[in-house]
């Protein structure tokens, strides 16, 4: 592990979230030497609580000691009472507390005469994201796969009639698997997993899954107490080092990284990355020794090497502070099936990379994963990392690289060429890809493109800033990055909530939107310059969107919204001179002042509206 301690990870985050004093529970009525109920943390772990505040457990842990209010023993409304025309039901919609805060009711009411009525509501709070389609079973893809838990919109909490409330720790798991999971499927799913912790202490793998979780919903002061659980627990001296804790510290690692704690992300990076290579996740074997001849098991194990090695790729392309260590350890593990198959637990035989390179000249017709897909594409992240560079790419190097990414678009399937299901909704491990290889191509060509990267300099809340030479020779290599900018704003459009996405979209967005504000500079009139502000316009609003639940998404926006301001100053200084509109009809540039105006507006809007940025 990394000289790192865990107080010293620990330092600096935890102070961010606020600290509240812990409830008291009212005790009046209660008979001495009597325990009404057991503290929270007592509760998860199943263990006897002395119902003092706090209680002794806690004390002695120096956790959080919260209680709520039992419903054991509850037997419903008494008959004949007289009704309280005040009191709302379980299937009532919340009331709205105004503002950003109105949940969102994302689908109709399902009813069954073999199931409790459930009301469906999004988790969020204070995002107006929706799926793009009501709620379907399970079995339709990789998003709505684990949206099975209904989640209140201003507290998360489960709607069901005639069920308890959920405590905070079971709505942060609900969440998780609502909007983290779809993203990096590795762990379990939620009941094999929980059934799992009853025959094994997984603590550290759901307070990370807690912590990550509480993220995306009004979690109050129980945000930090997780965060500081879950970096106990996995710097625990006795934690065994197994697949378990490499999950549990990819999903720290990956919220810190959002959260803007980059550093302390790499440190956790570095320490798992050992982790993983000491244990032999990376073998073929390790599945299997470790699976206990369960498949679904096996498959989490494949997946959890998988993942992290994505993890690594996307931390060092998108941040270019460490090296994609994992591309060089020669692995041979399995690749990952196919969701729907993971979620059912119909799990195939495994294929492997040697499958997938030589699928085109073996003759044989096979069909590989998204998640396989994923994987090929960071593959080409790392090749293009050790591409021979002395401070500027050649030509030749740039070439070998690029007939790696086209070759990856154009020997798709039929079923993989888009973002899309063959039930026409979201495969997040194909979005991902995408997203991968359109970066790549953005980081590969950018240094030898025309566009000069001097107007977004002060873009820097992923990645320093790279001077970019300029010149009329390097014209294709201008189209390459144009392309993929545009082809990276094209997928804020898939009708999903934005922030279900890996983190790791908010510097895809923001490679992209460099792009579009180093064209948007340019000093001649650019004939597509609508479309290019609608560009502009999709990724402003996606990191606006991206900053409710990350920190680093609120940074990236506000650098991005303060670029594009200096260039419309700018550009209005250029249009105040008579020779700029030479050869343009009077229409086109009414037209184009006037657009400009209107975007401005917009992100002036949107800067007053955001949540300020990270410090």
């Amino acid at each position: 592990m990394s000289n790192a301690s865990p107080s010293e990870l620990l330092n600096g985050f935890g102070s961010e979230m606020s600290n509240h004093p812990t409830p008291n529970p009212s005790v009046s009525g209660t008979p001495p030497n009597t325990v009404q109920a057991a503290c929270l943390a007592c509760r998860n772990k199943h263990l006897k609580c002395d119902g003092k505040t706090p209680c002794s457990r806690c004390q002695s842990s120096e956790s959080e000691c919260v209680y709520v209010a039992s419903r054991r023993g509850y037997k419903g409304p008494r008959r004949n009472a007289a009704p309280n025309p005040n009191k709302r039901h379980a299937s009532d919609s919340p009331a709205s507390a105004g503002g950003d805060s109105c949940p969102m009711l994302l689908g109709a009411t399902v009813s069954s005469s073999a199931a409790p009525t459930l009301a469906i509501f999004n988790p969020a709070l204070g995002t107006s994201d929706s799926p793009a389609t009501p709620f379907a079973p399970p079995g339709l893809h990789s998003l709505q796969l684990y949206r099975d838990p209904y989640l209140n919109g201003t507290t998360g909490a489960l709607v069901e009639n005639g069920s308890r409330p959920q405590t905070m720790p079971e709505r942060c798991i609900d969440s998780f698997y609502y909007y983290f999971y779809p993203g990096h499927p590795a762990v379990l799913q939620k009941e094999p997993l929980l059934k799992a912790a009853k025959e094994r202490n997984l603590d550290h793998l759901l307070a990370a899954m807690r912590w990550v979780g509480s993220l995306y919903i009004d979690s109050g002061p129980s945000r930090a107490t997780f965060f500081e659980e879950a970096m106990r627990l996995v710097y625990a001296p006795d934690v065994p080092k197994d697949g378990y804790l490499v999950q549990a510290m990819v999903i720290l690692l990956i919220g810190l990284d959002g959260s803007c704690q980059q550093e302390k992300a790499r440190d956790i990076l570095s320490d798992v990355e050992g982790i993983a290579i000491e244990i032999g996740l990376y073998t073929r074997a390790f599945a299997t020794m470790h699976g206990r001849g369960i498949p679904r098991l096996e498959e989490s194990w494949r997946r959890t090497w998988w993942d992290l090695f994505v993890v690594d790729g996307m931390v060092a392309g998108v941040h270019r502070q460490t090296n994609f260590l994992l591309f060089d350890i020669v692995a041979d593990v399995g690749l990952p099936c196919e969701e729907h198959e993971y979620t059912s637990g119909s799990i195939p035989r495994p294929m492997y990379l040697e499958d997938f390179d030589d699928q085109l000249f073996s003759g044989e017709e096979r069909e590989f994963s998204s998640f396989a897909y994923r994987v090929a594409s960071i593959r080409n992240l790392g090749r293009m990392m050790r591409m021979p560079n002395s401070g500027f790419p050649n030509e030749e190097s740039v070439s070998k690289v690029e007939s790696l990414l086209s070759n990856w678009r154009m020997h798709l399937p039929a079923s993989k060429r888009d973002c899309l299901t063959k039930d026409f909704q979201l495969d997040e491990m194909m979005f991902q890809a995408f997203m991968i290889n359109n970066a790549c191509s953005i980081i590969l060509h950018q240094p030898l493109s025309q566009l000069d990267s001097s107007p977004a300099r002060e873009v820097t809340a992923c990645a320093p800033h790279q001077r970019i030479q300029s010149g009329d020779r390097f014209n294709l290599h201008t189209r390459h990055i144009i392309t993929a900018a545009c082809e990276i704003s094209k997928m804020v459009t898939y009708n999903v909530p934005i922030t279900s996405h890996t983190h790791f979209f908010t510097c895809v967005l923001t490679l992209s939107s460099i792009v579009h504000l180093s064209k948007w500079s340019l000093e001649y009139f650019i004939h597509d310059e609508d479309d290019l502000r609608q560009q502009i316009r999709l990724n402003i609003g996606a990191l606006n969107k991206l900053s409710n639940v990350w920190k680093a998404a609120s940074r990236a926006s506000g650098q991005v919204k303060g670029v594009a301001q200096e260039i419309y100053r700018a550009k209005k200084a250029q249009q105040n001179n008579p020779s700029f509109w030479v050869g343009f009809t009077q229409e086109e540039i009414i037209s184009s002042m006037a657009a400009d105006e209107g975007i401005m507006s917009e992100i002036d809007t949107m800067l007053t509206s955001a949540p300020a940025s990270a410090p």
